[in-house]
């Protein structure tokens, strides 16, 4: 279908129930993906075969800096995505327009990574269609306009969102749809780590290609088991929200880089190439650990202590879910902030300790809650968001001290999306 027939069709409100369905309104949705075939139609012009597709950001709820060792997750697709108009184009080259990069054109002839193209969207874009080839999957040349509303640097996964984006673009004009959501979270991790030059697990790009609530347990790293849970916070009586502090992630690569790097020191000291490996009750001898903190650091100790924890925490918050305890939530969850600050210490930076942004937001919404909800910090950590969850009578005051402290839009509500990657189909 064109891309100007998608406009008219759109603003006829023909795709109003599908759109309902991913954002929980279609009013905004209809007029945002109009605006983005409008923008395609003043960027590229018209085209057949064109599609109107998304991929989610996503939430940690627990399993803060697990995944790379092969731990267990528990986390969330939201309502926020990234969005494209997107069609297919005959000179085997990619070209984007979107609201946060501009515009980039990368050729499909070489797909061989650029170091001139590190922490781009080109780099992304190139590993993406390298990881397609190499699984014998058909890449082409593609136009598209995106838009996304998963804010920059909040630690809601604008990356993978983008990763899980531009495999479904190719999948879909090119594949028949046929890469499952595994393969496309392994080609995004890929991407964004051996093109991009950013350290990754799984769990970023896995929880945007599954969509809704998972418990991921990556055990088996070639098929980490799935499971979906069906919950609605707002029906409990809670609000899940993010509060970006908008601090910025400048010079904390190394910060990042040092989690998992300590996490597997301690494994490799005990034979194993991860943490997930290692026997808890081995580590949890007190002339082992003492050791290790001699031989490794005490830090590193602490953080695999932590990942220990952590495992069994996604556990008891899973459980939680599929029971409607919200009090066993609220206590997993606050243990999970706290350790994440005190044991992992991914909360105020080691190598830029004037940087407690992160440290002054968990405070001050433990001061606000006053016990009667939970916060802790979100995904990498170090900047950008922290996660609340907040007694619905409370939300609104919430919502606007955390605005007042960090802006207009700072606190937004985390609302899950039960879908991964979605593509409108032509027939609704």
């Amino acid at each position: 279908m064109n891309v100007s027939v998608w406009k008219d069709r759109l603003a006829a409100g023909e795709y109003d129930a599908p759109l309902a369905m991913l954002y929980g309104t279609a009013d905004a949705a209809r007029a945002r993906y109009g605006r983005l075939c409008g923008e395609y139609l003043r960027t590229f012009g018209d085209a057949p075969d064109a599609l109107l597709i998304s991929a989610p950001g996503r939430t940690e709820l627990a399993g803060n800096h697990t995944d790379h060792q092969l731990g267990i997750v528990l986390c969330a697709a939201v309502t926020l995505d990234a969005a494209a108009a997107a069609a297919p184009a005959a000179d085997n080259a990619v070209e984007i327009v979107s609201d946060g990069f501009g515009r980039v054109r990368v050729s499909l002839a070489d797909l061989a990574p650029r170091a001139d193209e590190t922490g781009t969207t080109a780099a992304l874009i190139r590993g993406v269609a390298a990881r397609f080839s190499a699984r014998g999957l058909r890449i082409g040349g593609w136009r598209a306009c995106i838009h996304s509303l998963i804010p920059a640097g909040g630690g809601l996964s604008s990356s993978a969102a983008f990763e899980i984006l531009t495999g479904a673009i190719f999948s879909a004009l090119y594949n028949g749809g046929r890469a499952d959501a595994l393969t496309l979270a392994r080609i995004g991790q890929s991407a964004e780590r051996d093109y991009f030059g950013k350290p990754s697990g799984l769990m970023d790009q896995a929880a945007s290609a599954f969509g809704g609530i998972t418990k991921i347990d990556f055990a088996d790293k070639d098929r980490p088991d799935v499971s979906r849970i069906a919950f609605d916070f707002r029906a409990h009586g809670y609000v899940l929200c993010a509060v970006n502090t908008h601090s910025r992630h400048d010079g904390l690569t190394p910060d990042y880089a040092a989690i998992p790097h300590d996490m597997t020191a301690v494994a490799k000291a005990f034979g194993q190439p991860v943490l997930r490996y290692v026997n808890q009750s081995d580590f949890a001898a007190p002339e082992v650990r003492a050791r290790l903190a001699r031989e490794i650091s005490p830090v590193a100790v602490q953080r695999a202590e932590h990942f220990f924890a952590e495992d069994e925490r996604v556990e008891r918050m899973a459980a939680a879910l599929q029971t409607g305890d919200m009090p066993a939530y609220i206590r997993n969850m606050n243990a999970s902030g706290a350790s994440s600050r005190t044991l992992l210490r991914n909360v105020v930076p080691a190598l830029h300790p004037e940087r407690t942004e992160m440290a002054a937001a968990l405070d001050r919404a433990a001061a606000l809650l006053e016990g009667k909800g939970a916060w802790r910090i979100h995904g990498g950590g170090f900047a950008g968001c922290i996660q609340c969850l907040v007694p619905i009578p409370d939300y609104e005051s919430f919502r606007a001290a955390m605005d007042g402290c960090y802006g207009i839009g700072a606190c937004f509500e985390l609302r899950t999306r039960s879908c991964g990657a979605y593509a409108l189909r032509e027939e609704v």
